[in-house]
């Protein structure tokens, strides 16, 4: 692999760690259970896997890896969900993890573009009051 190449590629992935890092950084500031490091840690493996499944596998069916993304982030936000008898807690950090993967995703392939947009609005839904429902 030539130089040029593997600083591309590095390049994507240090792109995937900020705009990880920066839906995170609101749910660390927010004191949300899942804070920086788990978004980061999501965001990077969803860039690191899709840029694998473009570059290092070229006659495999590179949908398949996004879809097992999703479907393994699926899994994990789920296990942020709690149901007690008065309310659900976790809801949106399942999707904010969720996005953050779909954010990585975006970057891997090369959106760079849609990931930043997606990640900015991202950031704005978690940061406004304006989306949060009052307490019943």
């Amino acid at each position: 692999m030539n130089v040029e190449l593997e600083l591309a590629l590095l390049a994507k992935l240090i792109l995937g760690f900020i705009f990880s890092a920066i839906v995170g950084l609101e749910r660390e500031v927010s004191l949300k259970p899942a804070g920086l490091r788990t978004h980061i840690l999501v965001g990077l493996g969803s860039t690191l896997l899709t840029i694998l499944s473009l570059d290092a596998f070229p006659s495999s069916d590179r949908s398949r890896v996004a879809a097992s993304i999703i479907v393994g982030i699926g899994f994990l936000g789920a296990g942020t969900i709690i149901k007690t008898k008065e309310k659900v807690l976790g809801l949106t950090t399942a999707a904010s993890l969720w996005i953050v993967a779909s954010i990585g995703v975006a970057t891997g392939a090369e959106y760079y573009l849609l990931a930043a947009v997606t990640t900015i609005l991202a950031f704005f839904v978690l940061k406004l009051d304006i989306f949060e429902r009052t307490p019943r």
